[in-house]
């Protein structure tokens, strides 16, 4: 299956997208990931990749989307999920259009609601493993009295993102609302949307997900 996952920063998707990989065999397309990945791979389209960062400019959609595609052809037994892209109304099309000369569907996009007051307070509480990327929140999953992370055991590698408070996390969800939001109308347009509760218990918000994949199976 492939899907994308929507939602603001601090909305959970890194965790859910690893919760899909580790279970369903999926396999996250990350716009960094694959630009690092292609930065150090010696190939045609790695070498333009590293002459744009090398510039200090930014990559186009072009390059991302023929990154994509290398990844498309490469197949995953589980599907894709896409993680950071697409960001625009035009990244949208582009991927559409991908998927369709590739003999590929897009088989669900799952938008992770949030309250914006509770996100900024979850957010603002959290800590991330420095080894694994395990995540913690002084609140409600606090890191473990031993310092050893739960998921990887490394000790004491704890780390919080410098724009992790109330003031900047109050800036990346004003961009993330101009630029990215109208996506959720282009694809409920498309009949392709589908709402969950993305401040519930990890649990909960993984069984969502879960049930919403189900359907989309039923009706492929």
């Amino acid at each position: 299956m492939n899907i994308i996952l929507l939602g603001p920063p601090g909305a959970g998707k890194g965790t859910q997208a690893r919760h899909l990989v580790e279970t369903r065999g999926m396999v996250q397309l990350s716009t960094g990931d694959m630009l690092r990945e292609a930065k150090d791979s010696g190939t045609e389209m790695g070498n333009r990749v590293s002459d744009v960062m090398a510039k200090g400019e930014l990559v186009t959609d072009e390059i991302v989307i023929g990154l994509i595609r290398e990844k498309l052809e490469h197949g995953a037994e589980g599907g894709f999920i896409f993680d950071g892209f697409p960001r625009t109304l035009a990244q949208a099309d582009a991927l559409g259009a991908l998927l369709e000369t590739t003999g590929n569907i897009l088989d669900a996009v799952i938008e992770m609601e949030v309250d914006d007051t509770a996100l900024v307070e979850r957010i603002t509480a959290r800590s991330t493993c420095g080894g694994c990327g395990e995540v913690y929140n002084d609140k409600t999953k606090p890191i473990p009295a031993d310092g050893r992370c739960t998921n990887c055991g490394k000790e004491n590698d704890f780390k919080r993102r410098a724009d992790d408070n109330e003031e900047s996390l109050k800036t990346r969800l004003m961009e993330y609302y101009k630029k990215t939001s109208p996506l959720i109308g282009y694809y409920y347009a498309k009949g392709q949307l589908t709402k969950i509760n993305g401040l519930g218990e990890i649990e909960n918000v993984q069984a969502a997900i879960s049930d919403v994949l189900a359907v989309a199976k039923s009706n492929s």
